[in-house]
């Protein structure tokens, strides 16, 4: 088997990339199920003093997590936005509560942590992968 930081680090931000885009993709033709099944009425009652409905923050959250998913594809500010993702993750599980699907942001948290703190170089100044 063949070991490869270069490797593991394409694997790791593919797949993260893969469900931040599936997920943020899927919020612009399901949004209705999106404000329905995941949004609390009273987040959407608190947001709404802001003049932003339902929809627009489906819209919002969508178009964050496809550019989340751009940036961790194409390693531009990868870092930064996979520290937003572990920020808005934790976010979700405080707002949301603990269910069946807090497993899946936990480990989504999980990768995106190790993007955060994956080694960009080695101490002689060579990139590492």
């Amino acid at each position: 088997m063949i070991k490869s930081l270069r490797g593991s680090h394409f694997i790791l931000r593919t797949g993260l990339a893969i469900v931040f885009l599936w997920f943020g993709i899927d919020k612009f033709f399901h949004s209705v199920y999106w404000i329905n099944a995941w949004i609390p009425k009273w987040f959407i009652q608190f947001v709404g003093q802001f003049n932003i409905d339902g929809a627009t923050l489906v819209y919002l959250f969508g178009i964050f997590e496809v550019v989340m998913g751009i940036s961790l594809v194409s390693g531009v500010f990868m870092r930064f936005f996979s520290f937003l993702g572990v920020m808005f993750l934790v976010s979700v599980i405080i707002f949301i509560g603990i269910d069946e699907v807090t497993v899946r942001d936990v480990g989504l948290i999980g990768g995106l942590l190790s993007l955060v703190f994956w080694p960009s170089a080695s101490p002689g100044g060579s990139r590492r992968f």
